[in-house]
This record gives structure tokens, C-alpha cells and sequence, in this order.
């Protein structure tokens, strides 16, 4: 089921859950149509501020009484709600009482796809960055684009594009199989390790959510796969498919070089090679992530030299290896890596950056499940590092497991890994009393609203 009523007949938008990275980028798209757009959230965030600013109307108690009057009328006001939301939520009990046309960010979204070419990328890890990074070289081509991110674009300082293309670039969220409510034009598939176990309950049901999303990509378009996903795959008549990697695939990149901070390579593709090609943020694990834009952006027809000059101005994803400071002798940066094969392919990145440097993360678990699921994937991973200084779990939208912390983690890490496990609370006086060559905040708990703390502590220590 899509949305029911059209988009154009809309004269007020409300969402439940407003300061979502994902619903904020819907509601920035409302708000360019000029309609009325309110919303509830928990939290004051410099996101929800920011919205505040653009002229959404928020407010963080839980109270019909502040749901502005033009959100009242059932005929005319749009409902989004984020599946964060507990069904008891008073508000959104009140929108249901009163058969208003309620509807998941991912239902929105699938319409989207339905009036325009979706430019889709999904995967358990890598989809903001491939999807940013596609959104980028499509926007400062001939063919342009819209977009709605699951990050905000550091060259745009948002995670919304609006434009008159006919292309719109999605991240294909697969919590609660969201993804099943679009209809890609062309997909990306960029990993399939198994995530979300407390509502997918095993990695075969994962794995066939995946199956299930190939079967929407509609005929005439493509499906770019990465080479050697465990998923099975099903494409109607009609849909091109591809595989693409770093090293090898129809899609893929050859002749790297990794030096003196910079990364190049020549992108090799069924369509047309592109020599060259200079990463804007020069981290190894871009140069995949870069094929999988680049692929999909030339299936949409951008240039030879788009594809270059998008991929070299590309700016990066905040809390996408962002480094904070870089310097001869501190690098600090921020990386949103939650799963054990994010953190891995984090690691393997940092690694490579800087081989002879120590490497010390800080690292928030994400959630009692993922934690129960994946400690010892987590430690393995981990254990590419030299030191690791592990916080409490952030619970997010769960409960505490007995038995469940990040000690299972801690407990599960190979033996020349230095290790410590402190509160969030300690972590500005552990920063202050250690010294560091390569300091990594990983996680996409709320420990990253230290970073800016941490990086005054450690500029005050900076002696060259």
C-alpha cells in the first residue's frame, strides 16, 4: 500500500519522531513545498533546532494540545511516523482515533519512486556513504537530482536535495523491512551481513528481506550488486545486473595508488572507462564505495568527466570518517561504524591510512541485541586496533538483557589489543590524561556529542 492521498493534494504534513535523520530530510521536502510541516520529538537536537529555523514547528512534550490546528483536519494533513515510536505514544493514538492517513517514512518515500527514478542504495553498511556520494556527482551533472539521505552531506550541510530532476537518490533503509515500500529504478546492494536479528529473528529471514527488495527494481533499470553477497537474488524481465567491487566485478577499479594522503584510480566499467579518478576524501574504503556511486550514476547517464569531477569535490558524510583533527602527530575523527563489518572495514581503512601510527578507538556498543548477537564479531574486529576503550551500552529504543554489557566484547578481545572499559562520563578526563597518535570515536549511540569536547581537550594538548 502507498500513500493513498496525492502528494499534491497535502496541506499539512506532521511527523512523529520529527528529529530523525531520515524524517527530517521528508520533512525538509515538505517545507520547500511551502505547505505547513510540525512535528513531535523526544529530544532538542541542533538537527530539530536547525528545523525549527527552516519553519517546522516542534515542540519535545508529549501532548495533543500541541499539535497545531492546521495539522487537525484529516483531509488535508499527512501523517509520518518513524517505527522508533512505541504504538502507545499519545499523539500518534490520537491520529489513529481520528482516521487520520498515517504512514512510515519508508511508505512516503515509496511514492517518491513512483513519480520519479529511484537511485536506490541498500546494504547492512556503506548506503550513506554510496548513496551521499551518488547524490553529489548526479547534482553537479547535466541530470541532477533529489535526494534523501540517511546522513548530512558535508558539501551541502543537509541530507536533502531538491531539484526539478527526474532522478531521486534514496538510502534503502532495511530496518522493518522499510525498503519494501520502494520501487527502485536502478539499486545498489553493498553488503548483506546479517543486522537487526530482533526483528528479522535469523540470518536466513534477513537475507530473504534482501532477496524480496531485488524483486522491486523495475524493468527497464539495474541492479548493481556487490561481487559475492551470501543473498540470493531475483530480478524481473528487463532489469540489467551488475556486480561490482574494489578489485574486480563489471564494476570496478584498477591501477590505485595510496599515497601522501591522496587515493587515485582508473574506474573500470562495461560503459565507459574513467581514468583518474581522485577520491575528494581519500579513505581505501571510498574507493569501493566510489565504484558503486560512480556505476550507478553512469546507468542514469552522467559524463566521463561527472563522474570525475563529483567524486574529487565530494566532501564526505558527517560521522563518516570524519576526522576532526590532522596533524603530524594527532589524528582524531568520528565514524558512525555500529556493526562488527563496519567497524572492520573501519578499522582496515585506519589501518591502511596509517600503518606505523598506534590506533585507539573509543567505542559505544549499540544496542542489547546487536551486542547479544555479535560480541565476538565485535571484538575480532576490534582487535585490528591497538588500544580499545570501551563505554556502556546505548540502549536506543531497548531494555537491558541480563547477562549483556560491554564486557562481552571486552572480555572476547585478543590478547595484545590494550584494553579498558569506563563510563561516558569518564571519557573527557581519559582523553585528557592519555596520549594519542590515531583516536577514533566509534559508534551511533550518543557518545559522538563528546566529540566536540574531546577535540578541544586534545587541541590543548597539540604541540607542533
Amino acid at each position: 500500500m502507498f500513500v493513498k492521498v496525492e502528494l499534491k493534494d497535502i496541506k499539512a504534513v506532521y511527523f512523529v519522531g520529527a528529529g530523525g535523520i531520515g524524517m527530517s530530510a521528508i520533512a525538509r521536502y515538505f517545507l520547500n513545498k511551502g505547505i505547513v510541516v510540525a512535528g513531535y520529538d523526544k529530544t532538542k537536537t541542533p538537527l530539530t533546532i536547525q528545523l525549527e529555523k527552516e519553519g517546522m514547528l516542534v515542540h519535545y512534550e508529549e501532548n495533543v494540545d500541541d499539535i497545531p490546528q492546521a495539522c487537525k483536519s484529516k483531509d488535508s494533513c499527512l501523517v509520518i511516523y518513524t517505527p522508533a515510536i512505541p504504538s502507545e505514544h499519545k499523539e500518534l493514538a490520537y491520529f489513529r482515533e481520528n482516521n487520520f492517513e498515517i504512514e512510515k517514512r519508508a511508505q512516503v518515500l515509496g511514492t517518491l519512486t513512483r513519480t520519479h527514478k529511484g537511485l536506490c542504495v541498500a546494504g547492512t553498511h556503506g548506503k550513506t556513504t554510496t548513496s551521499t556520494m551518488c547524490a553529489h556527482i548526479m547534482h553537479q551533472s547535466h541530470i541532477d537530482c533529489n535526494a534523501f539521505l540517511g546522513g548530512i552531506s558535508k558539501n551541502y550541510s543537509t541530507n536533502y536535495i531538491l531539484s526539478d530532476s527526474d532522478y531521486v537518490v534514496i538510502e534503502a533503509d532495511e530496518f522493518d523491512r522499510s525498503f519494501h515500500w520502494l520501487r527502485p529504478w536502478a539499486s545498489v546492494i553493498t553488503s548483506t551481513d546479517p543486522d537487526h536479528l530482533d526483528i528479522y529473528g535469523t540470518k536466513e529471514a534477513y537475507l530473504e528481506s534482501f532477496r524480496h527488495y531485488s524483486t522491486l527494481i523495475q524493468p527497464g533499470g539495474a541492479l548493481v550488486i556487490r561481487k559475492g553477497l551470501e543473498m540470493k537474488d531475483e530480478i524481473q524481465d528487463g532489469v540489467a545486473r551488475y556486480e561490482y567491487s574494489r578489485d574486480e566485478g563489471d564494476f570496478h577499479a584498477e591501477n590505485v595508488i595510496i599515497d601522501n594522503g591522496e587515493i587515485t584510480f582508473d574506474f573500470i566499467s562495461p560503459i565507459e572507462n574513467v581514468k583518474g579518478v581522485r577520491l575528494g576524501q581519500p579513505i581505501p574504503i571510498n574507493i569501493e564505495n566510489g565504484v558503486a556511486a560512480m556505476a550507478m550514476a553512469q546507468l542514469a547517464g552522467c559524463t566521463a568527466n561527472e563522474l570525475r569531477s563529483g567524486m574529487e569535490t565530494y566532501k564526505g558524510v558527517d560521522r563518516r570518517f570524519d576526522f576532526k583533527i590532522k596533524t603530524g602527530s594527532l589524528v582524531f575523527l568520528s565514524d558512525y561504524a555500529h556493526h562488527p563489518q563496519e567497524i572492520y572495514q573501519s578499522a582496515k581503512s585506519i589501518r591502511e591510512l596509517y600503518r606505523d601510527k598506534k590506533i585507539t578507538a573509543l567505542f559505544q556498543p549499540h544496542l542489547y541485541t546487536r551486542t547479544r548477537d555479535f560480541y565476538k564479531d565485535f571484538a575480532r574486529s576490534l582487535s585490528l586496533l591497538d588500544e580499545v576503550v570501551l563505554c556502556d551500552i546505548y540502549p536506543a529504543r531497548e531494555q537491558p538483557i541480563p547477562g549483556v554489557s560491554s564486557r562481552l566484547i571486552y572480555d572476547n578481545l585478543e590478547p595484545q589489543v590494550k584494553k579498558e572499559m569506563i563510563s561516558k562520563e569518564q571519557v573527557l578526563d581519559y582523553v585528557n590524561n592519555h596520549d594519542f597518535e590515531v583516536l577514533v570515536v566509534l559508534g551511533a549511540g550518543d557518545l559522538d556529542n563528546y566529540v566536540p569536547d574531546i577535540e578541544k581537550v586534545l587541541r590543548s594538548k597539540i604541540k607542533d
